[in-house]
């Protein structure tokens, strides 16, 4: 790289560092506590990526994904998911208009709340699996297609996504291909004594916060590609392989764990949320490398829901964080590991 080039990549660097610090400061007006769930959202945002937040109701998982709408210029649409929502009730659909000068009767197609920028599927566990895979192409290829037309979403174009957890009545589980389209799965817990106290005088005594845009599509778009031109060194890419293929049982990498416990790995999608997050932490961190520590940072929220335990793992009730936390351990950052 000329020196020139890295000149202009560090104030790129430093501009990037200050707008997500600006932007983490605007939603904190609102949000109290979960740093790492925010942080969380706002690297997957500049990934590429999408959100899913899992937690219990009454946690702010909603009202974090509508303070970061607020803090971005950007279109927001909210599709309250529930057991009897259609398909078409997300995409859209081919409805019969008449010309008023022709008097002729032709398709045109209605836009569902799909199309927007930021969109929030709130509890998407609560519709059926066929009206959650109405997301599928959406969150791939950034499109819709339907009666054989394609139809292109505005950039950039952010899904985040609440599911409460499996074990509530009346939830359906995310088909593994759709789990696999989001970069993150991010778990929201309780809050403690001191967030609580916050919460409620925050909550109950007219607290209004002046929530402002701090962003705007062309600079998030902007450093969507500034991450993508930050080295990954090749010990460091191959480490992130090897704790990719160390998900899979039965194979070179795979620990003891691995083999009793799980029943299907992660996929390369998982190798990607390790090597674009790892180059978000680093830049956060005021480097211009990925280390090995923020590939293993990203590894819990960017493979925890890339792992199927077998029925020996679900019986002795093991989390998949359980699994990657082992995997963290017993793979090798050392240069001479095997390849």
């Amino acid at each position: 790289m000329a020196i020139s080039d890295e000149v202009q990549v560090q104030q790129e660097v430093a501009g990037f560092r200050e707008r997500f610090a600006n932007l983490r400061s605007e939603i904190g007006k609102m949000i109290v506590g979960h740093e790492e769930v925010v942080e969380g959202v706002l690297v997957c945002l500049f990934a590429s990526g999408h959100a899913l937040l899992e937690g219990v109701p009454g946690l702010g998982k909603t009202l974090l994904i509508r303070t970061l709408a607020q803090a971005l210029n950007l279109d927001f649409s909210r599709i309250q998911f529930t057991p009897d929502l259609m398909p078409a009730d997300i995409i859209g659909t081919n409805i019969i208009t008449e010309d008023q000068q022709t008097r002729r009767r032709h398709f045109e197609f209605q836009r569902g709340p799909l199309f927007a920028q930021i969109v929030l599927a709130d509890e998407i566990n609560r519709a059926t699996p066929k009206t959650q895979s109405a997301l599928l192409e959406a969150m791939q290829e950034h499109s819709v297609t339907t009666g054989g037309v394609q139809h292109r979403l505005k950039e950039p174009f952010f899904v985040m996504a609440t599911q409460n957890p499996i074990e509530q009545e009346g939830t359906y589980p995310l088909p593994e291909a759709q789990l696999d389209r989001f970069f993150f799965k991010l778990l929201v817990g309780y809050s403690d004594r001191q967030e609580l106290k916050a919460i409620i005088d925050r909550t109950t005594t007219g607290y209004r916060p002046d929530i402002q845009p701090t962003m705007s599509g062309e600079q998030i778009i902007a450093g969507q590609e500034l991450v993508q031109r930050i080295i990954v060194a090749p010990h460091v890419q191959d480490y992130i392989i090897r704790l990719v293929l160390a998900t899979h049982p039965q194979g070179a990498f795979a620990t003891e764990m691995v083999n009793k416990y799980v029943r299907w790995g992660s996929s390369p999608r998982g190798a990607q949320a390790l090597t674009l997050a790892g180059k978000i932490y680093a830049m956060l961190d005021g480097r211009y490398n990925v280390s090995f520590s923020d590939a293993q940072r990203a590894v819990l929220p960017g493979m925890r829901h890339r792992l199927l335990l077998n029925f020996e793992g679900e019986a002795e009730g093991l989390s998949t964080d359980e699994i990657l936390n082992d995997i963290i351990d017993k793979v090798e950052t050392a240069a001479e590991a095997a390849v």
